[in-house]
């Protein structure tokens, strides 16, 4: 749901750009509020068929935006009466960057208790992110990944590991997130935000493309949600007993 804002948003902004449209300088950021209220009472067409097309992409992302809020409340209701385990879990895996409630909550449906992997590649191998291989005699090639394992598992992790391309930092969001976790917890995500961002800058001086960097981001994501997860639910435990 992410991606179809992300698309509404894109498809929006470029109508904009390609009409001469830019935002204001005193609004500092894209699709905030503040930026909304602008486009909406600013910008307008001569042309019928350019302000028809405008209107409905504006439509669209804001249609994007209450299906988005409506989902978070939806799983805000079932967050609040699930068992203390996965309440705990979902709250430590968004200790890392780019995972964030409707991520968090996706690992902890389609997956369920992630200490019943017993390391990072089962559950890698899980969500179809690991490399295919071919072996002829004492030569082996590895392919494109397998895409075997949970479809829905891997579009959210993909999606996640988008945010591995900036630098490590914490503040916002990411900072709010992190209050009332242990320090171990923050400890892994900070070294994921070093290890993916720096990783992400090899493969791209490298030559790869962008999708193949964020699959591979991605698979290396899914040993620190691995990490956490597993922690969290061992200390639910121990609080229980």
């Amino acid at each position: 749901m992410h991606e179809d804002q992300q698309r509404a948003r894109q498809r929006l902004g470029k109508f904009l750009l390609r009409h001469g449209w830019q935002r204001p300088k005193d609004i500092k950021e894209n699709w905030t509020q503040k930026h909304m209220t602008w486009i909406k009472s600013h910008v307008h067409f001569e042309q019928a068929a350019s302000q028809a097309a405008f209107l409905d992409y504006v439509h669209e992302v804001e249609h994007a935006a209450d299906r988005l809020q409506g989902l978070e409340k939806a799983m805000d209701d079932a967050i609040a009466v699930a068992p203390a385990e996965i309440q705990q879990v979902v709250q430590a895996l968004q200790a890392l960057r780019g995972v964030g409630k409707i991520v968090a909550t996706t690992v902890v449906a389609e997956v369920g208790s992630l200490s019943r992997f017993r390391n990072p590649r089962q559950l890698k191998g899980y969500s179809g992110l690991v490399s295919s291989e071919y072996s002829s005699g004492n030569h082996m090639q590895r392919g494109s990944i397998t895409k075997t394992g949970n479809a829905h598992l891997r579009r959210v992790i993909v999606e996640a590991a988008w945010a591995y391309p900036h630098k490590p930092w914490i503040g916002g969001w990411q900072a709010k997130r992190q209050q009332g976790l242990d320090e171990e917890t923050q400890a892994i995500a900070w070294k994921a935000q070093w290890r993916l961002c720096t990783r992400y800058k090899k493969l791209a001086a490298r030559g790869k493309n962008k999708p193949q960097i964020v699959t591979a981001i991605g698979r290396e994501l899914l040993g620190f949600i691995w990490a956490i997860a597993v922690r969290a639910e061992t200390r639910a435990a121990a609080q229980v007993a």
